[in-house]
């Protein structure tokens, strides 16, 4: 098992009273908490994520408007995306970037255009499998129901049912004798509609209506949806000395989070920046990222060469500074599981709470080659945090990141990292208390350069 990797007292000596103290503590995973819990979709995550912004000085700007290139922190929302990114004083038009990327979606149920359904006496709505979810973590559990409401002149309302709505009922045991020994079996069409009351007819309409007054809004309104499920349990503190957290959608809000509290904590640090930095958090990783708001859209790169034009750079200027721009791709990673450690390979076994994890995989699943793992050592350095290496175990598929994605559609230098939990893509996922923190202080160094 490989230990977390640390700066050899040589050349880092361990943090002492005279060393400054790192940015963020255990109260970094405290508001990590009250995150998740503010964030039950995409939409909502990039709201929290840019109210946060502003009060770090950052302010809205339109893609609709004119640029300009003066100093200070700005951001872009698109959907479930959000690209912020701070000027600092002395920028010139070639001034390279330092990236934080993640992503803002989840696996989870989300609800189909005709969503009203129902048989045998219960209402039931009708969803639709997005991403990987871990499906046996949907059943039996309280769920809510949030998204974004497209209203009839073209604006759109949030809206959030965050109390117990609907349910997806397990068949129970007497009915399903071989359950135990041949295991769950469940049709993704069949299994998977969740009730949501009783009543023998179904009524076109009747899920939006609801909706409509839930969110304050006049009957027939809205015209357009992107809806999905969520686990209303709250995020917790869990175990005998509260060394865990357990909650939701921490892939990969936990990396939005750290990036948001690392961007605006170097935005108002005072301190002389070399570098311009980003974070970039995009939607529909967990389909591929092909959408004008994933990491394989044009998003990043318009916002990237705008504001290089913005300070009246040129296609030569914009050229210099991608080229001495490196991204951290920050995306949550398997720590070893005590019942499954074989899955793992067994000299690259990442543990919860031992610091953040870099991930490599020769065959480019992720981005990270020599050059960047030596980007991501010497932020750890500075920041005085351990790391870790996750590599997959040869016998199984490796999965993969924004990581490679960004560093093919723009040749931006991508170093894929994050943070090691168990129950990846359940309902409710589960990570070491310290690690959120840990990787917010890396995330810091990085970007400060």
């Amino acid at each position: 098992m490989s230990a977390p990797s640390r700066p050899s007292p040589a050349a880092a000596p361990a943090r002492s009273a005279a060393r400054a103290p790192l940015t963020f503590d255990r109260g970094h995973t405290d508001d990590l908490m009250s995150f998740l819990a503010a964030g039950p979709t995409p939409y909502h995550a990039v709201a929290t994520a840019a109210e946060r912004l502003e009060k770090a000085g950052f302010r809205q700007v339109a893609e609709t408007d004119a640029w300009d290139g003066t100093t200070g922190g700005r951001y872009v929302l698109r959907g479930g995306a959000i690209v912020a990114w701070y000027v600092p004083e002395g920028a010139v038009a070639h001034t390279p970037f330092r990236i934080v990327g993640a992503h803002t979606d989840s696996p989870n149920l989300r609800v189909k255009p005709r969503p009203d359904t129902g048989a045998h006496g219960w209402r039931q709505v009708a969803v639709e499998i997005y991403g990987g979810p871990l499906m046996n973590s949907w059943l039996d559990r309280d769920l809510g129901l949030a998204g974004r409401l497209t209203l009839r002149d073209g604006s759109t309302r949030l809206v959030n049912v965050d109390r117990p709505l609907l349910r997806v009922p397990q068949l129970a045991i007497h009915m399903d004798r071989n359950v135990s020994a041949e295991g769950l079996k469940l049709d993704k069409q069949r299994h998977l509609q969740p009730v949501w009351g009783l009543g023998d007819t179904v009524r076109d309409g009747d899920l939006i209506a609801f909706l409509e007054e839930e969110a304050g809004l006049a009957r027939g309104e809205v015209t357009g949806w992107d809806l999905m499920t969520h686990s209303v349990e709250p995020p917790a503190y869990l175990g005998r000395d509260k060394d865990l957290v357990a909650g939701p959608r921490m892939d990969n809000l936990l990396s939005v989070h750290a990036g948001v509290a690392a961007l605006a904590a170097v935005a108002t640090s005072g301190t002389d920046l070399p570098y311009i930095p980003v974070l970039a958090a995009f939607d529909h990783e967990e389909t591929g990222s092909q959408s004008d708001t994933g990491a394989d859209g044009p998003l990043l790169g318009s916002v990237l060469e705008r504001s290089v034009f913005a300070r009246g750079g040129s296609y030569e200027d914009r050229a210099r500074a991608f080229a001495g721009t490196v991204c951290l791709s920050s995306d949550t990673g398997h720590a070893v599981h005590p019942n499954y450690a074989e899955r793992h390979d067994p000299t690259h076994q990442p543990r919860v709470n031992g610091g953040p994890i870099l991930k490599v995989n020769v065959n480019n699943r992720y981005a990270t080659d020599g050059s960047g793992r030596a980007v991501f050592a010497a932020a750890c350095e500075k920041a005085d945090v351990p790391f870790q290496t996750f590599v997959s175990n040869n016998s199984m598929p490796c999965g993969t990141t924004i990581g490679p994605i960004t560093a093919a559609r723009h040749g931006i230098s991508t170093v894929d990292i994050g943070a090691a939990i168990l129950s990846m893509h359940s309902a409710r996922e589960l990570c070491g208390a310290d690690d959120p923190y840990l990787l917010a202080n890396a995330l810091v160094a990085f970007l400060e350069g």
